[in-house]
């Protein structure tokens, strides 16, 4: 009898057990901040974290897709990013579903040099070159976004076989001396004159295989609002030039307000932009779209979402300087 007595006890303590594991491995709710930079801090034990690079997907956009470096210094990641964007490179299975490379495959990478002012020097071979004249200005956009996910990166600048890439080679179009995010990406001309040209890049939602991902789109508009008004102006009209690109922001949401603060954005809303009212939620979606618009149009390192003068959501850009 008491053998059986203490069998019992041992499973329900066991039982008991269990059950307080399960709890401690749930995340509390109560921390709404959203990190959209995505270096996390947190140490796998094989090194490899979770960041972001620009690929080409199935419609030819350069778009947003999450990969795993193992490097560990900065010289390190630069060298992963590349080798990622060389097509049959040697990092070829680290591309998702859905993407696919665009440096020629017979590219070398024959140098990096990093400064400490955060520019970096690439020198490829002459076969970069060797690229259709469609697809030579997204060469530049996906090692420039790439390349500047990097928190220590400020901008690129691209040599060939030691000397610096001006012009590209088929259309002859000028690049700027340092290559910054301020090049554009994914290019839309929705202009009618020559003045008052604005150019905000905007992130549309795209999907493969019920997964969603990010598609940047620069804009270059006859419009001089500020760029804040465009954003939200453009993800609740839809991009209406091209129909496999989607926002999640209601047709109603309207900008109440705006205050640029030190190293951050505050947005107040209506409530159109909850897509749960009574526990106040903002679709991830939603979020990301406008904070990563912000984030290629101004130099801050966080965004907050409010709704009606009330904080819902924090979402940080890039660690605070």
């Amino acid at each position: 009898m008491l053998k059986q007595t203490s069998i019992n006890r041992i499973g329900l303590a066991s039982i008991i057990l269990v059950i307080l594991l399960l709890f401690s491995a749930f995340p509390k709710s109560d921390n709404h901040i959203l990190n959209l930079n995505e270096n996390i801090s947190i140490e796998y034990i094989s090194n490899i974290l979770p960041h972001q690079t620009f690929l080409i997907d199935s419609n030819n956009y350069v778009a947003r897709a999450s990969i795993l470096l193992s490097g560990k210094t900065t010289e390190g990641k630069i060298k992963e990013l590349l080798n990622i964007l060389i097509i049959d490179g040697k990092k070829e299975s680290s591309i998702p579903s859905g993407f696919r490379a665009i440096i020629p495959s017979d590219t070398k990478i024959m140098g990096i040099d990093f400064t400490d002012s955060g520019i970096v020097k690439v020198n490829f071979s002459k076969e970069l070159l060797k690229v259709k004249k469609e697809f030579e200005e997204k060469i530049i956009e996906a090692i420039t976004y790439s390349l500047t996910s990097l928190n220590d990166i400020k901008g690129v600048l691209i040599y060939i076989e030691g000397e610096l890439l001006t012009t590209l080679p088929q259309s002859g179009k000028k690049l700027p001396s340092i290559l910054k995010r301020t090049f554009g990406i994914n290019k839309v001309y929705n202009i009618n004159s020559t003045r008052n040209i604005n150019d905000v890049t905007i992130y549309y939602v795209n999907v493969h295989n019920d997964n969603y991902y990010y598609v940047p789109v620069t804009k270059y508009v006859n419009d001089d609002r500020d760029k804040i008004k465009i954003i939200i102006d453009e993800l609740t009209s839809g991009p209406i030039y091209e129909a496999n690109l989607m926002s999640f922001l209601n047709a109603n949401a309207k900008l109440l307000n705006y205050e640029l603060r030190e190293q951050e954005l505050a947005l107040n809303f209506n409530s159109y932009i909850l897509d749960d009212i009574k526990n106040k939620k903002i679709l991830e979606e939603v979020i990301y779209s406008i904070a990563l618009s912000i984030g290629d149009n101004y130099d801050v390192s966080q965004v907050v979402f409010m709704v009606e003068d009330e904080e819902i959501e924090k979402s940080v850009l890039k660690p605070l300087e």
